[in-house]
């Protein structure tokens, strides 16, 4: 595996766009939800997002706003954070194709976005890892990299309007599947 990280762009969306809804259901991504997460993941000219390539073949990608470049909502708990959301980025997504899990792809994926939200400012990072993710490695990945749990929100992605068109791979169209909030410091 000749593993390469790359900052995310326009060239690599169909991809993206495929791999994100082959993971994690219909309707996870589309490029109008995509070209708003890049815009949300850009600041002081450096981009957070970021795409892992093999031999030219997209294998995996993180999708990751910068700090103070998103909103909390319902399911954020910044009372129970011990930094502001100002000083946070947010861990949107890591999606790494079957064939490459386990193979330190999404830990790479994850250095890089670390490494990219430092220089735009942010101390730590907050994320809703989907526990229900094929042998729950989102959550072991991020516990692994120093991430705590904050808090269990049941049925997160239930009537999610971020993602009307949504259909889970596991649950359908009425998802069911839990996320575990959590911090990772730097």
């Amino acid at each position: 595996m000749s593993l390469e990280i790359k900052p995310l762009n326009d060239v690599h969306f169909e991809q993206v766009i495929l791999l994100g809804n082959q993971v994690h259901g219909d309707g996870y991504l589309d490029e109008i939800m995509l070209n708003e997460i890049v815009i949300k993941g850009k600041k002081n000219g450096i981009n957070a997002n970021f795409v892992a390539l093999d031999k030219d073949k997209l294998v995996g990608f993180r999708l990751t706003y910068a700090p103070g470049q998103w909103l909390s909502d319902k399911w954020c708990s910044p009372q129970l954070w011990p930094v502001a959301q100002q000083q946070l980025c947010y861990f949107k997504c890591n999606t790494v194709a079957k064939d490459y899990r386990g193979k330190g792809v999404g830990k790479a994926l994850l250095q890089a976005s670390i490494e990219a939200t430092q220089r735009q400012g942010a101390l730590g990072g907050i994320s809703h890892l989907w526990k229900q993710s094929p042998g729950n490695a989102a959550v072991g990945y991020f516990s692994r990299a120093g991430g705590r749990l904050i808090k269990i929100h049941e049925n997160r992605w239930n009537n999610n309007p971020e993602h009307p068109d949504y259909i889970c791979i596991i649950c359908g169209k009425t998802c069911r599947c839990t996320a575990w909030e959590m911090l990772l410091l730097f």
